[in-house]
């Protein structure tokens, strides 16, 4: 794997989450602040209220986005997808695997610390309310240790039910997006003992989430997800990611007081010898925000999500020691050792862009070309036309409607050349149940006065309570002679 490493690499013979002896090693964050935190916390509440939003929103008493995979029924934002659709969750699966692709070749794995919904409810809902009940770190540390008082036992109860309750809030949005939202409803408003699988479902759930950020945590990060090792397979020297500057911090030391110029004069402070230390102080404060443990000085690492709480927090000490911003910052390798500008344009990463341009207008094209009502009418086959003793003439055509929406359908055939009739076998009206389908027969009939052609071009409009849902062309064969 390619990283930006200093000549030691003894860190890899231990792991930063498990003790000598092989037990968990509790992480206990410091409380990150700065300028990337903030950014993140703003970014933060606006996923959480599309997340926990979104659901709700109905469009014709249904959610715009919903993804039933138990009942293979599909929303997104408006359009409804079923079974015969899986081409474009195909397209739409090979754009997703290029973005993370292309994502991870230049940026590495900052979207796990800037857009993963395990890392914005673990540090930007779970994290600020243990700060808020536990206080710091260091607090958190001493309690842990502490003997169980009725302090730390109330704290413990009031963390964990929050936690529990914070859980029950997420699987029910979870929930949501999979049944829908009125379906949802109904198990809360419905007794009980109608929606047992509902139920248990949310039980389920809501244990889920709590063991993960209540117990598992970091774990999810760094042993679960797959996402760390795709991270080492696909960067390169020219990625960027959060890594300490070793040229400029090395040799670590500490803090030392400025020597007075060797000309005497009291108000200047500079050195004028070489300074052999680095800018590192070795104040570990990266060490002690960092959500996994790890320290980034160390070099790349697959433990790191990029939440970038080590750059703010050692932003602020750069400046209380009066040195430049950036020993920590979002960089390459080739950036920090040749001091080589950050390269958002070599080959590899036009030559997946170009890949992801062409998926995203493909399914784009799919997306505006979709319908939720899937309309097919052809003529049947081995018949032409059947001439009438009152002049007119019929032919005789298939159709098959599939309905993708969770609701009934009335529809109803209208021809755009309003000198023709259609006629249904057998049924007055075209009425299809909720995501059903349904499909028959009709005679299109034209008086043999208004042919003009032995093949005629049609226009069938289909109606849903007098709105148009779609146009389809078909012909219209007579016995007319036009030679």
């Amino acid at each position: 794997m390619s990283a930006i490493i200093p000549p030691s690499e003894s860190f890899r013979d231990t792991i930063s989450t498990v003790e000598d002896d092989g037990s968990r090693k509790w992480i206990f964050a410091k409380k990150p602040k700065g300028y990337f935190y903030s950014l993140r916390s703003v970014l933060s509440w606006v996923y959480l209220i599309v997340f926990f939003g979104l659901p709700w929103i109905t469009y014709e008493k249904e959610p715009i986005f919903m993804l039933n995979v138990i009942e293979r029924k599909f929303i997104i934002f408006g359009l409804h997808f079923g079974v015969q659709d899986l081409i474009v969750f195909g397209i739409a699966m090979l754009t997703f695997v290029v973005f993370v692709v292309l994502f991870t070749v230049i940026f590495g794995r900052l979207f796990c610390g800037w857009a993963c919904p395990q890392t914005i409810f673990m540090e930007m809902l779970f994290r600020k309310i243990e700060y808020w009940i536990d206080g710091d770190a260091a607090q958190q540390r001493i309690l842990s240790k502490s003997a169980w008082t009725s302090k730390k036992i109330f704290k413990r109860i009031l963390k964990y039910k929050i936690f529990f309750l914070l859980s029950f809030l997420i699987a029910n949005t979870f929930l949501a997006y999979i049944i829908g939202s009125p379906s949802l409803v109904k198990i809360i408003q419905e007794p009980l003992s109608q929606h047992i699988v509902g139920l248990m479902a949310l039980i389920i759930f809501t244990i889920a989430f709590f063991v993960v950020y209540s117990f598992m945590r970091e774990q999810i990060c760094i042993v679960a997800c797959p996402y760390g090792r795709l991270q080492g397979v696909m960067l390169d020297k020219n990625s960027i990611v959060v890594a300490y500057d070793y040229v400029r911090g090395e040799p670590r030391g500490k803090v030392k007081k400025e020597k007075k110029c060797s000309g005497g004069c009291d108000s200047c402070t500079s050195m004028h010898e070489p300074q052999l230390q680095g800018d590192c102080i070795d104040c570990k404060a990266c060490i002690h925000v960092c959500p996994t443990g790890i320290d980034i000085r160390n070099g790349t690492q697959l433990e790191c999500i990029n939440c970038t709480a080590c750059i703010d927090a050692c932003d602020d000490i750069m400046l209380k020691i009066n040195k430049p911003k950036g020993l920590i910052r979002y960089a390459s390798e080739n950036n920090i050792k040749d001091g080589t500008k950050l390269n958002f344009f070599s080959k590899r990463i036009l030559a997946y862009s170009f890949v992801l341009i062409a998926l995203l207008a493909l399914l784009a094209f799919t997306f505006l070309s979709h319908t939720s009502i899937d309309v097919s009418v052809l003529r049947t086959p081995g018949q032409f036309y059947q001439e009438h003793e009152d002049g007119t003439i019929s032919n005789l055509y298939n159709y098959k409607i599939t309905n993708k929406k969770n609701k009934a359908l009335k529809l109803r055939f209208v021809l755009e050349d309003s000198k023709g009739t259609i006629q249904l076998v057998g049924d007055s009206t075209i009425h299809i149940e909720p995501s059903g389908n349904k499909q028959g027969q009709m005679f299109i009939i034209f008086n043999q006065k208004h042919l003009k052609e032995k093949k005629s071009s049609l226009a069938i409009q289909v109606e849903d309570e007098n709105k148009t849902i779609t146009t389809l062309k078909t012909t219209f064969m007579s016995p007319i002679n036009n030679e």
